[in-house]
């Protein structure tokens, strides 16, 4: 008679489980690695570069790019996608340069005392922006339309808007108390770079260690799957929509406290490199696969190199160049993680 027992699969062996020891954690931190080797290279090519200024102006300098890429993230991670973040952050500053700039095309609003206008400012940027985080979602979630459309119209519409709200003019002159965010300084540490910090610690505990950020993972990575096991993906997908809009939103005002006002072109091509650094980061397209860790990390290294760039005279198209390559390698090494998780993990 024939045999027909089934071969059990091995168990794990005590080299296959030292493999795994020291393979899931450089996967997941291998951004890190790069970034230290970039910084290593700048330092010994550049006199002068390791040094606690260069650090916190590239700091600085990715406060942006960073907010955006966490919102951008949580969208990804879901598994769907959102171009019009760059368009809600102008919006969100040009609404605040209008209504509370001085000159050109603003109108002066005050109010006193006069330290309300930052919190006054801050939640109704933060507001616009969720209201148009909340546009998309219904779109995408309750009319099934592509995410990719959806937002990409929101990209072109809303660029309009802030074109056509200013009629083209620059408006400067926001208040002191705005501009103080953005000229402050704690512990020597700039504090738009702290909130940079504190809002990836926020929300990479959010994505991490609460329901909601697990389950946002497990929707993007399998939406059948929570749904099925009574998660209410719709509401979870939405929420994350509305975080990257009001995330965009708090980085427009931001960017418009350090320019002390906003231009109709304020924040124009910065959704590729936050798109660069998301990737980069580890986040995979496919969604369900990455952590705020690693986009941190992608957003420092291009803070770095644009730095690094600037620092040695080379011409700004270097750093297209550099990020390009940077987005193509990122992609081959997440397709070369998956292949290493399935083989050996």
């Amino acid at each position: 008679m024939m045999d027909r027992t089934v071969a059990q699969p091995a168990s794990p062996t005590t080299a296959g489980r030292r493999g795994r020891a020291w393979i899931e954690p450089l996967l997941d931190h291998i951004v890190w690695l790069i970034l230290l080797v970039v910084l290593a290279v700048f330092s010994l090519a550049i006199p002068g570069f390791f040094q606690p200024g260069i650090f916190t102006n590239i700091l600085e300098q990715s406060t942006s790019i960073g907010i955006l890429a966490i919102g951008l993230s949580l969208v990804i991670i879901a598994g769907q996608m959102d171009l019009s973040i760059e368009s809600t952050m102008a919006l969100a500053a040009m609404i605040t340069a209008l209504l509370f700039g001085t000159a050109g095309a603003g109108l002066g609003w005050t109010l006193d005392p006069p330290w309300l206008v930052v919190p006054v400012t801050l939640i109704g940027a933060i507001l616009v922006g969720c209201v148009v985080g909340l546009v998309n979602a219904v779109l995408v979630v309750r009319f099934k339309i592509n995410a990719f459309i959806v937002t990409l119209a929101g990209f072109m519409a809303l660029r309009g808007a802030v074109v056509a709200s200013s009629g083209g003019r620059s408006v400067f002159g926001l208040p002191a108390e705005i501009r103080a965010v953005s000229t402050s300084n704690l512990f020597g540490i700039p504090v738009p770079g702290l909130i940079l910090i504190a809002v990836f610690v926020v929300f990479g505990f959010i994505l991490r260690k609460t329901p909601f950020g697990r389950h946002l993972t497990m929707i993007g990575g399998n939406p059948q799957a929570p749904f099925r096991a009574g998660i209410k993906v719709d509401r979870l997908v939405m929420i994350a929509f509305v975080l990257a809009g009001g995330l965009a939103a708090f980085a427009g005002w931001l960017l418009a406290a350090r320019t002390a006002g906003a231009t109709a072109n304020l924040g124009f091509g910065i959704l590729f490199p936050t798109f660069a650094a998301v990737v980069i980061g580890g986040v995979s397209l496919k969604g369900g696969v990455g952590g705020l860790s690693g986009v941190f990390a992608g957003v420092l290294l291009l803070g770095a190199i644009q730095t690094g760039i600037n620092v040695m005279g080379m011409p700004p198209h270097y750093t297209q160049v550099i990020q390009g390559v940077l987005v193509l390698a990122a992609v081959l090494l997440d397709t070369l993680k998956t292949s290493i998780r399935k083989r050996y993990l």
